[in-house]
């Protein structure tokens, strides 16, 4: 699936841009969105388990260490539904969990134009594309049917899983 985003994205994935990448976890297509956007782009990954945070950070120092030092990449630990104001407005966005609806928050920091890749539903979900023109007007396409965990926060994930 990290391919079949990169495809979707590239676009907006060019030399220069900014990318966002929700729920980053290990770092791996955060590294490679890095690739894409090059020497003058930045990526930030967004992860609401901090473990999953800390451990993405040691690889991609250990692989990485001039982008995670140049900014180039970015890894946090936060709610990843409010997307990251902070570095908005972003050229494409990247969610790795299900949103339970179109997630307003991470389209409002698109660029315009911009791209928003994303997986929404509850029991049936596609992945969605949201496309921000020049003008800031928004479309929405449904690409294929998928199945995702949902994106959430700690406390609901850990109780679902846990019990």
């Amino acid at each position: 699936m990290h391919g079949y985003a990169l495809e979707n994205l590239h676009k907006y994935l060019q030399p220069g841009m900014c990318a966002l990448d929700v729920g980053s976890g290990s770092g791996y297509l955060t590294a490679c969105m890095a690739e894409m956007v090059g020497d003058n782009g930045r990526v930030v990954g967004i992860d609401h388990i901090s473990g999953l945070v800390e451990g993405s950070k040691k690889v991609l120092d250990r692989h990485y260490s001039e982008w995670m030092q140049s900014g180039r990449i970015k890894v946090l630990t936060g709610d990843g539904r409010e997307g990251y104001p902070d570095e908005a407005p972003y050229d494409s966005i990247h969610v790795g969990a299900a949103s339970s609806h179109a997630p307003t928050e991470l389209i409002a920091q698109l660029k315009s134009p911009g791209r928003l890749f994303v997986p929404v539903g509850s029991f049936s979900q596609n992945i969605v594309v949201y496309d921000k023109d020049c003008n800031g007007n928004v479309k929405e396409h449904k690409i294929m049917a998928v199945k995702y965990v949902p994106l959430t926060d700690p406390e609901k994930q850990c109780s679902e899983e846990f019990g």
